[in-house]
C-alpha cells in the first residue's frame, strides 16, 4: 500500500452531486511507467524519469529492480527518478520477487529474467496466481528458457532457472493479453546478439494500442522493431537499449476516462491535463466513444476536455482496443437513453478480477438491467439509479468507475454510493477520491 492510500477508511460514502467542473492533472501512466522502469534498468547509461506514477504497481517494479541489483534514486519527494542502467543484464542472479497484482510488472520482467537466466522465484497476491501467464511461459520455454510452475500450471508462482534462449523465431498467442507480446518484444533485444529475432502472433491480437506504447518506448531507448502488420515483429541483431537521458511519463489515459465521463454525465466542462492529441496511449480514444454518446470533446496537444448539455446516447461499440477505459462506459451507460452494448471485452475476465461478472453484479445493484455474455455486456439504465453499497473486488477500476454513479445527469439523478475498500485505488491513483471531490467542489469526508 502506498502512503497516500493509508488514510482511507473501510468505505467512503459519496453523496449525489449536481455538477462537476474543473481541471485535473493526471497521475503518470501505469503502462508507460513500468515499461520505462524496466527499459531504463536494461539500458546502457543513466535515465532520468520524470513524473513516474506513484502507485502500488510501480513500487512493485521498483522493489523488484532493487532486489535484482539495479540502482535507482528518487529525487526528494518528487516523482522524478534516476535509474542506473545495467547494460543488458541484472547484477544479481538470484532473487525471490513479490510482484503483487501488477501485470505490467510481472510479465515483461519474467521474459527478461528468462532470457538473461539465473535462479529466480516470482509470486504475487492470490489474484495474481489466478491470472494466466501460460502463453508467455510456453513461448519462452519453446525458445530454450527454463521456467517451471510451482503452483497451478499456466499461472504464477514461477521458478526461473538458467536456460539458453537460442530461437530465431518465437510464437505467442495474442487473444488473452497483449502483455505477453509486450514482454517478448521488450526481451527481444537481449536475444539478438547472434541473430535477428522474429516474434509471430498466433491468432487475433487484442489491445493493439498497448503494443504501440511498447514499440514507441523501445524506440526511445534505441531499439527499432520491424513489423509485418500485427502478425510478426522483428528485432535486428546489433541493437541494444541505450538511455535517452531524460524521459517524461505521460498522464494516465485510462485514469482520464473517469473525469471525462464525469464531464459527460454532469455537464462539465472537465479538462484533463497530461494526455492529448500527441499521446502515445490508445486509451485517449475513450473520448471518441463519448463523442458517439453525444458529448462535446475538445483536444489540445496535452489536454482533453469534455462537456455535455443533454442525455447521453446509447451506443453499440467494439472495445477490444481500450478494455480498461471501456469499464467507464458501462457506468456512463446508466445515464444513456437506451441499451448500451460493449463488445469484444473478453479480456475483462483475466484482469484484477473477473470484471465482466463484477461489473454486471454491481450495476444490477443500481437498478440496471444487465446482459452478461462471454465477451460482451449490454446495459439498460434504470428509471432511477438506486443507492447502493459497491463492492470493489480489490480492483482499483471498480472503485473509480462506480464513483460516477453519484453524479446527477440530465436524464436521471445520481444516488448515494458507498464504495467499499476505497484504498484499492492505490494500484494506480492513490488520491483519486480527493481529486474526484475537488471537481465536485465537496469535501471528501
Amino acid at each position: 500500500m502506498t502512503q497516500a492510500s493509508k488514510h482511507y477508511p473501510h468505505h467512503i460514502d459519496l453523496q449525489p452531486v449536481m455538477q462537476v467542473q474543473g481541471t485535473v492533472k493526471l497521475p503518470g501512466s501505469k503502462s508507460i511507467s513500468n515499461r520505462t522502469l524496466l527499459l531504463a534498468a536494461l539500458a546502457e547509461g543513466k535515465t532520468r524519469i520524470m513524473d513516474l506514477l506513484a502507485s502500488d504497481d510501480t513500487m512493485v517494479m521498483l522493489n523488484a529492480l532493487n532486489q535484482l541489483g539495479v540502482h535507482w534514486e528518487q529525487d526528494g519527494d518528487t516523482q522524478n527518478y534516476t535509474v542506473e542502467g545495467a547494460k543488458g543484464h541484472f547484477p544479481k542472479h538470484q532473487a525471490d520477487l513479490f510482484m503483487g497484482n501488477a501485470g505490467t510488472a510481472i510479465r515483461p520482467l519474467v521474459a527478461a529474467l528468462a532470457v538473461l537466466g539465473g535462479d529466480y522465484t516470482i509470486h504475487g497476491v492470490h489474484r495474481m496466481h489466478e491470472r494466466p501467464i501460460g502463453d508467455l511461459v510456453d513461448a519462452l520455454n519453446e525458445a530454450g528458457a527454463q521456467i517451471e510452475y510451482t503452483g497451478n500450471p499456466g499461472y504464477p508462482p514461477l521458478h526461473i532457472r538458467r536456460g539458453h534462449v537460442h530461437a530465431q523465431r518465437l510464437q505467442v498467442k495474442g487473444n488473452v493479453s497483449s502483455q505477453f507480446l509486450t514482454a517478448l518484444l521488450m526481451a527481444a533485444p537481449l536475444m539478438v546478439r547472434e541473430h535477428d529475432v522474429t516474434i509471430e502472433v498466433i491468432g487475433e491480437l487484442i489491445s493493439k494500442p498497448y503494443i504501440e506504447i511498447t514499440l514507441n518506448l523501445m524506440q526511445k531507448f534505441g531499439v527499432t522493431v520491424e513489423r509485418d502488420g500485427w502478425q510478426a515483429f522483428t528485432v535486428k541483431t546489433g541493437q541494444h537499449y541505450v538511455s535517452p537521458g531524460v524521459i517524461h511519463v505521460e498522464g494516465d489515459a485510462s485514469s482520464a476516462s473517469y473525469f471525462l465521463a464525469a464531464g459527460a454525465i454532469a455537464g462539465g466542462p472537465i479538462r484533463v491535463e497530461g494526455v492529448g492529441k500527441a499521446s502515445i496511449q490508445g486509451d485517449v480514444r475513450f473520448a471518441e466513444a463519448l463523442e458517439k454518446m453525444g458529448v462535446t470533446i475538445t483536444r489540445g496537444d496535452n489536454w482533453i476536455e469534455a462537456s455535455s448539455n443533454g442525455t447521453l446516447q446509447a451506443i453499440d461499440m467494439d472495445f477490444n482496443h481500450i478494455p480498461d477505459a471501456a469499464m467507464t462506459i458501462a457506468v456512463a451507460a446508466l445515464y444513456a437513453n437506451g441499451t448500451t452494448t460493449l463488445r469484444n471485452i473478453a479480456s475483462w475476465r483475466v484482469k484484477e478480477t473477473d470484471r465482466l461478472s463484477a461489473m454486471a453484479t454491481e450495476l444490477r445493484k443500481l437498478g440496471a438491467t444487465v446482459e452478461e455474455g462471454a465477451d460482451y455486456m449490454k446495459v439498460t439504465p434504470p428509471v432511477e439509479i438506486l443507492p447502493a453499497t459497491i463492492d470493489t473486488y480489490d480492483d482499483h477500476r471498480m472503485a473509480m468507475c462506480f464513483s460516477l454513479a453519484s453524479l446527477d445527469g440530465h436524464a436521471r439523478r445520481g444516488a448515494t454510493m458507498r464504495i467499499n475498500d476505497p484504498k484499492c485505488v492505490a494500484k494506480t491513483f492513490p488520491d483519486y477520491f480527493e481529486v474526484f471531490a475537488r471537481i465536485n467542489h465537496k469535501d471528501l469526508f
